[in-house]
């Protein structure tokens, strides 16, 4: 399905509302003035409330993304869309795409 980009702008948390950030951007490609996010570096999660041992597994540390472009990619990497799918670690929940920009779709 085809989707909107994602760059470093857009909003991305996970199930527990921590704020998830790419960790390696790609710098050659903008979309709207800000790099893209491909599908090989991992996500860094911050302010995950998930609770911590014994109680939980712990909060969010980083999130992999499983799923992203098939058609469109950047230095060799699949590109991130408003629809790709991620697993965090430790908690093996998803992270979700709340924010994307709204210009430049991909396949």
């Amino acid at each position: 399905m085809p989707g909107f980009l994602l760059n470093v702008s857009s909003v991305v948390i996970c199930a527990h509302g921590g704020q998830a950030k790419p960790t390696v951007p790609n710098p050659r490609v903008r979309v709207m003035g800000a790099p893209v996010c491909t599908q090989g570096p991992p996500y860094v999660v911050a302010g995950c409330a998930n609770p911590p041992l014994p109680v939980n597994v712990g909060p969010c540390i980083a999130g992999n993304w499983i799923l992203a472009a098939l058609r469109v990619k950047v230095m060799g990497l699949p590109v991130l869309l408003l629809d790709s799918q991620a697993i965090c670690v430790p908690t093996g929940t998803p992270l979700t795409v709340v924010f994307s920009q709204p210009r430049v779709k991909g396949m």
